[in-house]
């Protein structure tokens, strides 16, 4: 796998989600990208149309109530709900009523870390495995800020049990942004979890033996499969799926195609939706549709040879967090589309795709708040976590008193 080597300049300090921001400095490489990329994925995407208000606006319910910064949530098979408090806490709701968990890791809580994301295993109803991602201060560093890390454990009667990691992220930091974290799975028995930079755009991204701005594999044990693409190549992070990402903080399967899709914070502008393919590089910092935040040039390059391109890019930034594809006949307007979280502008975006391009882009529960998850529930309706609400119910036209 070739290498890219970088001469970068300093580093910024908050992502797009809507955080304090500082300015980067520009990016510098040692020569200038091509213009287009022959061997990605995708063709140079075009510009997105303008999201627009759509023509009957959807009502909502709150279905969890009293939560500060929901970062994630996942449906128990009697269809209640458990979802993280980005705090560190962990609450079942049911029936109107909430449950603490008991276990919950202890968090390096700095910045954008904290308790991320949550998920069940897929064979939870035999098993009562589920897998978190949080920031934490072990492992080395210790002491010295924090990284991200993947724990699993058993949910026995309100109470986190088997506590283990299955992988955490190194050398942590004190940086207190791009911990990433969203996690997947692929129906053949993998994992897949994101990584962000860690706010060292300079170094992480593009290098294969250190970790952040990655997307990594692991069998459900946290073993790593056989079939990596950088398992056997020196002083690599065999975990990595693909790399050169910036703060993917939306993540499914598409089960139509395959494939893992993420989507993942730019700087001023390029925010990303990204067809995650093993061993691929997509290009942070050395290609971006962005900028920094003080309006200063980051690169030139929006794509080059090397470098898997996007399905799509935002301009200006969502700050996006939270994807679904909506699967569900509950909504035939979205049926087959795209959901994202606009953490900024503070809706739950609507995307219709079609051969590839995003032909419609539609503002969903407009000024609800920050849209941190959205997630199509075992009973076909779509939910949204809020921040400063909770989880909310979509309501299809019609259902609503």
């Amino acid at each position: 796998m070739k290498r890219i080597l970088l001469l970068l300049g300093l580093i910024f300090t908050f992502s797009a989600c809507g955080d304090n921001q500082k300015s980067e400095e520009k990016a510098e490489v040692e020569e200038p990208t091509e213009t287009n990329n022959q061997d990605s994925n995708n063709p140079v995407p075009k510009e997105m149309p303008e999201a627009v208000s759509p023509e009957k606006e959807y009502e909502h319910e709150v279905v969890a109530e009293n939560m500060s910064i929901p970062w994630g949530f996942d449906f128990l098979p009697d269809g209640s709900i458990l979802a993280t408090e980005k705090g560190g806490d962990i609450y079942h709701f049911k029936d109107g009523k909430r449950v603490a968990i008991n276990g919950s890791p202890e968090i390096y809580n700095q910045g954008q870390g904290g308790l991320l994301d949550i998920a069940l295993h897929p064979d939870f109803e035999n098993n009562n495995w589920v897998y978190i991602t949080y920031s934490s201060d072990e492992g080395e560093g210790e002491g010295e800020g924090g990284n991200t890390a993947l724990m699993r454990a058993k949910l026995e009667n309100n109470e986190l049990t088997n506590r283990e990691d299955l992988y955490k992220a190194e050398p942590n930091s004190t940086r207190g942004q791009h911990f990433g974290s969203r996690i997947v799975f692929d129906g053949e028995g993998h994992l897949f979890f994101s990584i962000g930079d860690r706010g060292n755009r300079d170094v992480n991204p593009q290098d294969i033996t250190r970790d952040g701005g990655k997307i990594y594999r692991l069998n459900l044990d946290g073993s790593i499969p056989s079939d990596n693409p950088f398992v056997g190549e020196e002083n690599a992070k065999e975990a990595i799926y693909s790399y050169g990402h910036r703060n993917p903080q939306g993540m499914i399967f598409n089960e139509e195609t395959g494939e893992v899709w993420v989507n993942e914070h730019g700087p001023k502008g390029g925010d990303e939706i990204n067809v995650v393919i093993a061993g691929k590089n997509y290009g942070w910092p050395v290609v971006t549709y962005g900028e920094n935040y003080d309006g200063t040039t980051i690169t030139e390059d929006r794509t080059g040879p090397e470098f898997q391109n996007p399905l799509t890019y935002w301009l200006p930034s969502i700050a996006p967090s939270g994807f679904e594809k909506v699967t569900s006949d509950k909504y035939p307007e979205l049926k087959g589309n795209l959901l994202v979280g606009a953490l900024k502008f503070q809706y739950l975006e609507h995307l219709a795709i079609e051969n590839g391009e995003v032909t419609k882009r539609e503002k969903l529960l407009e000024g609800l708040g920050r849209l941190r998850d959205v997630q199509q529930g075992p009973d076909g309706f779509i939910y949204a976590a809020v921040e400063g609400t909770g989880i909310v119910k979509l309501l299809p036209h019609g259902e609503a008193e």
